[in-house]
């Protein structure tokens, strides 16, 4: 029994590579455009992980990161006793939270609004508008900003004279520098941030909305008992993706804007980072800090899925 068994096992091995064959000569070249974002990946985003070690040591770069000293956790003691990186976690949080709360919704109402433009050409002319200051540099875009806030030539100053108020340092004020970076963060990516929902709003069956016109509904009832609806799945999905990068405040545009005047509210762990590893040469206490913040954003990320998973259908895993 065992001699027509294995006979007959291998010509469907066989005819089993024989279709792996043929799906490989198919979908060459599908493989061949996915190599190089995985080379990509693996030479850019994971090879770099060895360094993380230097977290753990007392570094000293003649010795190299493996034969460096291991320093007993003391970074992330010294880490903790900072009043500098207490100020600056608590700067990260708050300023997140702000742009997770405006930042996050703005572009799901600018799309729901957009839906309801009418004129195609006047609806693909705010989209292309809104599109534009995406694809500027917080450079260019910090340039612009320090130019209309200035206290001297600013048109927003020359309008506060002009009904009598006194010039405003906006960039050099703690009460308005958050706002600014939360304006000009929104200016620079809602047109950007919204084409993600305008296309699944576009997928959304025409069907829905005409049995709903069926029954009376209106403009504001299709988008309240339809469309949003319709955008749950997206909205959590992204939602998710956002409260990972929760500890990440916004490096270049704060980078470009801030100034000592202003670190109280201003200086986030990414700034601070920054400061300590290529300012001060720190690059071992810097380390620690910027591996804090990864490992506190992957869990809060694991942590809102599982609740998330639990009492929806949704999830990024």
């Amino acid at each position: 029994m065992e001699a027509p068994m294995k006979a007959h096992a291998a010509p469907r091995t066989a005819a089993d590579r024989g279709v792996l064959r043929k799906k490989w000569k198919r979908m060459k070249m599908l493989y061949l455009m996915l190599l190089l974002p995985v080379v990509h990946l693996a030479v850019f985003h994971y090879a770099p992980m060895y360094g993380v070690l230097i977290a753990f040591k007392d570094y000293r770069p003649g010795l190299g990161i493996w034969d460096s000293p291991w320093n007993n956790f003391e970074h992330f003691r010294s880490m903790l006793n900072d009043f500098v990186f207490l100020r600056a976690l608590r700067n990260t949080f708050v300023i997140s939270l702000v742009r997770l709360v405006f930042g996050f919704t703005m572009p799901i109402l600018f799309a729901l609004l957009l839906n309801e433009l009418r004129t195609r050409f006047f609806k693909r002319t705010v989209q292309s508008i809104s599109y534009l200051p995406h694809f500027l540099s917080w450079v260019i875009v910090a340039s612009m900003v320090v130019e209309i806030v200035s206290p001297q030539r600013g048109v927003v100053n020359y309008v506060v004279t002009l009904f009598g108020g006194e010039p405003i340092n906006f960039l050099s004020s703690k009460l308005f520098f958050v706002p600014l970076l939360l304006i000009t963060d929104v200016w620079k990516e809602i047109g950007w941030a919204s084409i993600i929902y305008l296309a699944s709003i576009a997928s959304i069956s025409p069907e829905l909305y005409e049995a709903a016109e069926s029954d009376g509904a209106n403009r504001f009832q299709k988008m309240i008992h339809i469309t949003i609806p319709s955008l749950v799945p997206v909205i959590t999905i992204l939602f998710l993706l956002r409260l990972g990068n929760i500890l990440s405040g916004g490096f270049d545009q704060i980078l470009n804007l801030y100034n000592p005047l202003v670190y109280e509210v201003a200086d986030i762990i990414d700034t601070y980072v920054y400061r300590v590893g290529m300012l001060e040469v720190r690059f071992d206490y810097s380390a620690a800090v910027g591996l804090f913040k990864n490992v506190v954003g992957v869990i809060l990320l694991v942590t809102v899925n599982q609740f998330v998973r639990k009492h929806s259908d949704y999830g990024v895993w």
